[in-house]
């Protein structure tokens, strides 16, 4: 008698239970696929919205400016006047919404530096004023100062890229702005917004490749000594 072959025969009988078998596994190794899958392309989905937002605001915000400032003109005090509205606009929508200002700030900034840009306005300028009024309405709403003034930066910086601006300069600029402008409200305001901008001079610095002279600490501002200074001035 062949126990091999009976064992075998007891095990699986006519097929069934092993073809059964067979087909549980399979249907659960698709059905995780299935789930995988639809999870991916939710996320996707998702990002892709996301994305199309962001640039659904960078292109209103930017048509908004530039057409504005062709009308009114690209003169110091209108170009403020434009950013100022812009920004209470947008405050005003985050508001409505109840998304938070940090979901859409950095596309207004980033929408406002091209416009400005589009009518050969001062882009350098625009960067700084962005960012002080993103702080100034921010912070009467109660928003997150430091996170919101990190957003504007980004959007400005990445505007002045894209455009082909001097985005070491406008990047500054914006700083500079972020620092003045907290000054107004609190000491722990200018420590925050310090504290959170520090890590954007230094990727503005390693992401252009370029030499940024100004080094943000949380208790100052410190300017870095040029080749051959040998000095640090404060």
């Amino acid at each position: 008698m062949n126990t091999k072959a009976t064992k075998t025969s007891a095990a699986h009988g006519d097929g069934k239970v092993g073809e059964s078998d067979a087909m549980k596994v399979n249907n659960q190794s698709v059905s995780i696929e299935a789930v995988g899958h639809s999870l991916k392309q939710g996320i996707v989905h998702s990002l892709a919205g996301l994305n199309t937002i962001e640039t659904d605001i960078v292109s209103l915000v930017r048509k908004t400016v530039s057409d504005t400032l062709r009308t009114g003109g690209t003169a110091t005090g209108e170009l403020i006047n434009v950013v100022h509205h812009i920004v209470m606009g947008a405050i005003g929508a985050a508001e409505q919404v109840g998304n938070g200002l940090s979901m859409s700030i950095k596309s207004v900034a980033k929408g406002v530096v091209m416009g400005v840009n589009d009518v050969g306005g001062d882009v350098v300028a625009a960067s700084a004023e962005t960012v002080r009024s993103v702080i100034k309405h921010g912070a009467n709403i109660g928003s997150d100062i430091g996170i919101i003034a990190k957003h504007a930066v980004n959007g400005v910086i990445e505007a002045t890229v894209e455009t082909g601006g001097n985005a070491t300069q406008a990047g500054k600029n914006a700083i500079e702005g972020a620092i003045e402008e907290a000054g107004k409200i609190s000491d722990l305001a200018v420590k925050t917004v310090k504290e959170v901008l520090s890590g954007v001079v230094g990727g503005l610095s390693d992401t252009l490749g370029v030499h940024t002279d100004t080094t943000i600490h949380p208790s100052r501002t410190v300017k870095k000594p040029h080749a051959g200074s040998g000095r640090v001035s404060h």
